[in-house]
């Protein structure tokens, strides 16, 4: 099982509402001397569906929520495009809560530094399905069952399960593209990565759907 759901014994009882509070006040890492605020995350809690990403850019750090950049704009539409809207079909937030300098990838020991904050979201949220957007989230979340040449774009649109705590059921992971990489690559065409992306959302919205259905029939 990965680390990313198991909880500190200082956190494994406290409300998310706590853990984002003492999250706000986080001095873990050094990204706490250069960041305006703590990006933690938003979106319904508990949620069926969530969204891992890399970390905060400069619009997320102004206003303390994940993805309303250009990239998050381009990401809103592409949940949109499946009918999951923003904020409350989806819980989204990244590996790291402060921004890197210059957007640079997260360092590993930044991610590490973060590893508690994320744990305690997933495990209150208790998605049913995971997507995790990028390199950063796809080797933290998944790494045990990557290989040395398992890239983001080897792996994209592959579900994976893993054995989760919060439910008897597995919960099913699908690494996706991160939409600032699909602003870097804007073709269309068959086999560009926006038309991989469209594949994997159809079938996110498929077994979103399935999900939907059977609590409905319940």
């Amino acid at each position: 099982m990965s680390t990313y759901f198991q909880l500190p014994m200082d956190l494994a009882n406290l409300p998310l509402d706590d853990i984002r509070a003492q999250a706000l006040q986080c001095r873990r890492c050094h990204l706490c001397e250069t960041r305006t605020q703590v990006v933690f995350g938003q979106g319904p809690v508990p949620c069926d569906i969530m969204l891992i990403g890399e970390g905060p850019g400069a619009d997320e750090d102004a206003q303390g929520i994940p993805f309303v950049g250009r990239a998050g704009q381009l990401l809103t539409k592409i949940l949109e495009s499946v009918d999951i809207k923003r904020p409350t079909d989806i819980y989204i937030a990244n590996t790291v809560k402060c921004r890197p300098p210059e957007n640079r990838t997260p360092f590993p020991s930044e991610i590490e530094a973060c590893a508690d904050w994320l744990a305690a979201q997933i495990m209150h949220i208790q998605p049913r399905i995971l997507l995790l957007a990028g390199t950063p989230a796809l080797k933290s979340v998944l790494g045990d069952q990557l290989g040395p040449h398992d890239t983001i774009t080897k792996v994209r649109g592959r579900w994976f399960k893993l054995t989760v705590p919060y439910m008897q059921e597995q919960l099913y992971v699908m690494p996706i593209f991160h939409p600032s990489y699909l602003l870097r690559n804007a073709s269309r065409d068959v086999g560009s990565p926006k038309w991989q992306t469209w594949q994997d959302m159809k079938e996110v919205q498929g077994a979103l759907n399935f999900i939907r259905k059977a609590k409905v029939e319940a």
